[in-house]
């Protein structure tokens, strides 16, 4: 298949002969622009394209999955942008919005980023939580064995797995790489993760959250700034929580523009289900001193040599679930991020406390706030966010506000139960 990862996360595309591949990279394959708006339980929402409208689909040989699942059937797609028939970059391309976004950054700044998505998964079958035991790591092995095969084979080598807390919870890492193929790998390891818990007769599910009374699944996404020589920019042993001026700045962006950026990074209902205090995922606007709760969490090092420690610094955003496109999560970082630089701010301390026990005023005296407490008023921050919209295709907020309003209105009389049931067949 020549895919693309869509509005709702999920990956769609068209299959063709394999025989055919040499022509269709150098062709394509028809794409539909109303396709954008196909919500992730299938509904259609609103959409300026109507039956209108042409478009190509270009997969792209550098990102080819190639791989053999557990129970002998094989696995191959292509990612790659969606252009109009002229060649452009489509306005609702994922992978082109991330690509321009990494290209605004470099252009402005001289900087790139180096990326990976750590993501929490559920598995059906097992005997409960067992988190981070030996046993449970035992009980998970074949299919914990088998997924780092079949992503090996693909040539994705992960970084780590494990047995996570919560009910039969597992968690797969990833090295960090340059940010579009971070996103390229992390779509890819969402699919064979699943397709391997199939072909063992299990689920996998990536969904924010199963039940009212978990912990949920998350996607934290660690970043570092790296130079044009290629030298690391994110640590500066001398500056306030050994932040670098730049990484300051970067990172400024992304809490002053968070509402709108959790738009794109948890958009899904049962998202704000999950970002709440105590659930160690995110509950407000704060950088983090190795707190798990924290918007922003600056990361722990190991290494001791300067140099090393330098290349190991790297902050990690916790608002994002896999509801959201890599793609599209990735470029609302880098976009604000990018603001934070252009308009040179500076990161607050570092919070080391729980924000939950400040009362409003509090908060308020240290620019603090809840993060949006729903998809809705994250959508609303997202379209009232001029400065952050502007990073993105002139009419792609609106669309994309339309999808997800679809989505709320697809599951608006839905039962808790049955909502909890929706998500986690769908992701």
């Amino acid at each position: 298949m020549a895919c693309t990862s869509d509005f709702s996360g999920l990956v769609r595309g068209k299959g063709f002969l394999s025989s055919d591949l040499s022509k269709r990279i150098q062709n394509g394959v028809g794409w539909t622009p109303t396709n954008v708006q196909i919500t992730c339980f299938d509904s259609i929402a609103d959409s300026p394209y109507g039956a209108l409208g042409d478009m190509v689909l270009w997969p792209d040989p550098e990102t080819r999955v190639e791989t053999m699942l557990p129970d002998g059937a094989p696995m191959s797609f292509l990612m790659g942008p969606v252009t109009d028939l002229d060649g452009a970059p489509w306005e609702c391309c994922t992978r082109s919005i991330l690509h321009n976004a990494i290209e605004t950054l470099r252009a402005e700044t001289g900087l790139t980023v180096k990326a990976t998505f750590e993501h929490e998964f559920m598995l059906s079958g097992g005997r409960g939580s067992r988190g981070f035991t030996l046993d449970g790591f035992q009980e998970r092995r074949a299919f914990s064995d088998a997924l780092v095969e079949t992503l090996g084979a693909a040539g994705i080598e992960p970084d780590s797995i494990l047995r996570e807390y919560g009910p039969d919870q597992m968690e797969i890492t990833l090295p960090p790489t340059d940010a579009l193929k971070a996103a390229d790998q992390a779509t890819a390891l969402r699919e064979i993760t699943r397709a391997v818990a199939r072909a063992l007769d299990t689920k996998a599910t990536f969904s924010p959250l199963c039940a009212p009374d978990i912990v949920g699944n998350g996607v934290h996404i660690h970043f570092s700034l790296w130079d044009a020589e290629g030298h690391p920019a994110t640590h500066d042993p001398a500056g306030q929580d050994g932040l670098s001026p730049q990484a300051s700045a970067f990172i400024a962006g992304i809490l002053r523009h968070a509402n709108g950026v959790t738009a794109l990074t948890a958009p899904s209902v049962l998202s704000y289900e999950r970002l709440v205090p105590h659930r160690w995922s995110a509950g407000f606007n704060n950088l983090g001193a190795q707190d798990r709760e924290a918007l922003i969490r600056i990361c722990p090092v190991s290494a001791r040599e300067p140099d090393a420690r330098a290349r190991q610094f790297n902050v990690e955003f916790r608002a994002a679930d896999a509801a959201a496109s890599p793609y599209l999560a990735l470029a609302a970082l880098l976009s604000a991020g990018t603001i934070g630089l252009r308009e040179t701010l500076s990161a607050p301390a570092a919070t080391t406390e729980d924000l939950s026990l400040l009362d409003a005023k509090s908060l308020a005296d240290r620019g603090l706030a809840r993060l949006p407490q729903s998809l809705e008023e994250a959508i609303a921050a997202f379209e009232a966010d001029e400065t952050l919209r502007a990073c993105f295709p002139d009419r792609m907020p609106a669309i994309y506000a339309a999808h997800k309003r679809g989505e709320i209105d697809h599951v608006k009389d839905l039962s808790n139960e049955e909502l909890f049931a929706a998500y986690a067949a769908t992701y």
